[in-house]
C-alpha cells in the first residue's frame, strides 16, 4: 500500500529523502582504509612508537547502517587487537557538533564490541573494554588549529561534568604519512573542482596530478574507477542537497510574503523582508 503521506512532499523534500535512504557509498577515506594496507599505515602514523603492530591484528568495526536514516555511521573505525579502539572521521566544515557526533559513534561502537565477543554488562564480572582514541582529520582551511577539542570545554565552558570527550586533530599529518597524502588530496581535487567545476574532468585531472605527485599514488591506480564513481556520486548527491536547501529557502520567502500579504504590509516591505521579486508578490496577490 502507498505511504499517503509521501503525496505531501515537494520536489525537493522527496529528493532529499531519497539521498538519505539510499544504499550508504563508501567516501574516499573509507574506500582508501578498507584496505588493510593502507589502514596499518593510519594506524602507524597515529602510533609511530608502535612497531610491532601487523595488518592481522587491525578489525575493522566501521559502522555501517545502509538504507536508514540512522545517524550511526562514522567513516571509520578499527579495533588494535582487543587493547585499542580507533574512531577516525574526515571533515571538510569545521563544526563542534564532530564531538557530539563521536560520543554517540562511541557508544554504539562498544554496544557492538561487547555484543560481538559475547560480554553481558548486567552480570557481576568486570567486562574487558579496549582504550578508546577519536581523531578527525580536518582537511578545510581554517586559521585556528587546536590539536585537541572537547566535550566539557565546548559545551559545559570547561565545568568538571560526569563525562567528557577529547577528539584529537589532523590536519596535515606528517609529510609523506597516510593522513597527509589524503589531505593532499583533497586540496588537489578542491582545487580542480574550482577550475573545471563538479565534472569527471576534474576528478580524472585531480587523480593525475596527485599520481605525478606520488600522492596515494599506488591507491589511485589501483582503484581509478572507483575513485572516479565516488566522487561523482558525491557531486551528484551535494548537488541534490544544495537544490534541496534552496527550495526549502525558497518556500519560507513565499510564507513569510504570504503572512505579510495578510496583514496588509506595503509592497516594498514585503519585498524587502521576503527577498522575492515584485512580480512573484503581485502573483501571490492574486491567489
Amino acid at each position: 500500500m502507498a505511504d499517503n503521506n509521501a503525496v505531501s512532499l515537494g520536489e525537493g523534500q522527496q529528493q532529499r529523502a531519497d539521498v538519505m535512504k539510499r544504499t550508504i557509498k563508501d567516501s574516499v577515506f573509507t574506500n582508501l582504509f578498507q584496505d588493510k594496507k593502507y589502514l596499518l599505515q593510519l594506524y602507524k602514523a597515529l602510533h609511530p612508537e608502535d612497531t610491532d603492530t601487523t595488518e592481522d591484528k587491525l578489525t575493522d568495526i566501521t559502522i555501517k547502517n545502509v538504507l536508514t536514516d540512522n545517524i550511526y555511521n562514522n567513516d571509520l573505525g578499527f579495533i588494535v587487537e582487543h587493547r585499542m579502539v580507533i574512531l577516525a572521521e574526515a571533515q571538510s566544515t569545521w563544526t563542534m557538533n564532530i564531538i557530539i557526533r563521536a560520543l554517540m559513534y562511541m557508544v554504539q561502537t562498544y554496544h557492538d564490541y561487547f555484543s560481538r565477543t559475547s560480554q553481558n554488562l548486567y552480570k557481576s564480572k568486570k567486562v574487558k573494554i579496549p582504550v578508546p582514541e577519536i581523531y578527525v582529520i580536518y582537511t578545510g582551511d581554517r586559521t585556528t588549529r587546536p590539536a585537541e577539542v572537547s566535550l566539557a570545554q565546548e559545551f559545559f565552558d570547561g565545568k568538571q561534568s560526569c563525562i567528557d570527550v577529547k577528539v584529537k586533530m589532523i590536519y596535515d599529518g606528517e609529510e609523506g604519512d597516510i593522513t597527509n597524502q589524503y589531505v593532499m588530496f583533497t586540496k588537489v581535487c578542491n582545487e580542480q573542482m574550482a577550475l573545471h567545476g563538479r565534472t569527471q574532468e576534474a576528478v580524472l585531472e585531480a587523480i593525475r596530478i596527485c599520481k605525478d605527485r606520488n600522492v596515494l599514488k599506488e591507491y589511485l591506480s589501483s582503484k581509478e574507477k572507483e575513485v572516479v564513481d565516488i566522487m561523482m556520486l558525491l557531486y551528484d548527491e551535494e548537488e541534490i542537497m544544495r537544490s534541496y536547501v534552496e527550495s526549502e529557502r525558497h518556500d519560507e520567502r513565499i510564507e513569510t510574503a504570504k503572512e505579510m500579504l495578510l496583514n496588509n504590509e506595503p509592497l516594498e516591505k514585503i519585498i524587502k523582508y521576503s527577498r522575492l521579486s515584485k512580480e512573484t508578490i503581485l502573483k501571490l496577490q492574486k491567489e
